[in-house]
């Protein structure tokens, strides 16, 4: 099941660009763009498991049981703490005008505001 998982992901046909659906409430374009480069710049781990958690609304067992599948020794409580570290990791990538306008945090200080819930309506969208 997990190979034909991981087939199915590596292989499958992306949809013409007129097809795409998004909402622009869910997934502002500026952030949008700004969360694609933060993503880019999590170490594999940590990015892998934020594109299963976000993208495809896996648990993080069923993450944990996929990477040990993989070969990686890692438990339910490491993807926990590994998905929290990657998303402050995103969080702190992005410009401080952008996290203010979008997670409502007064520029100059830094705190939670893109979280697990607004994160999914962003890689939701890819």
């Amino acid at each position: 099941m997990i190979n034909i998982t991981v087939q199915s992901i590596n292989h499958v046909a992306l949809p013409p660009v007129e097809e795409i659906q998004y909402s622009i409430r869910a997934a502002p374009p500026p952030l949008w763009c700004y969360v694609e480069q933060a993503l880019e710049q999590l170490p594999p781990r940590q990015r892998l498991m934020t594109i299963m958690a976000q993208t495809y609304h896996w648990s993080e067992t069923r993450i944990a049981a996929y990477l040990q599948a993989e070969g990686e020794t890692i438990s339910t409580s490491d993807v926990k703490s590994g998905l929290l570290e990657a998303y402050r990791a995103l969080e702190m990538a992005l410009p401080p005008d952008l996290r203010t306008i979008y997670f409502d945090e007064p520029l100059g200080e830094t705190q939670a505001g893109l979280t697990e819930g607004n994160l999914a309506g962003l890689l939701g969208q890819r």
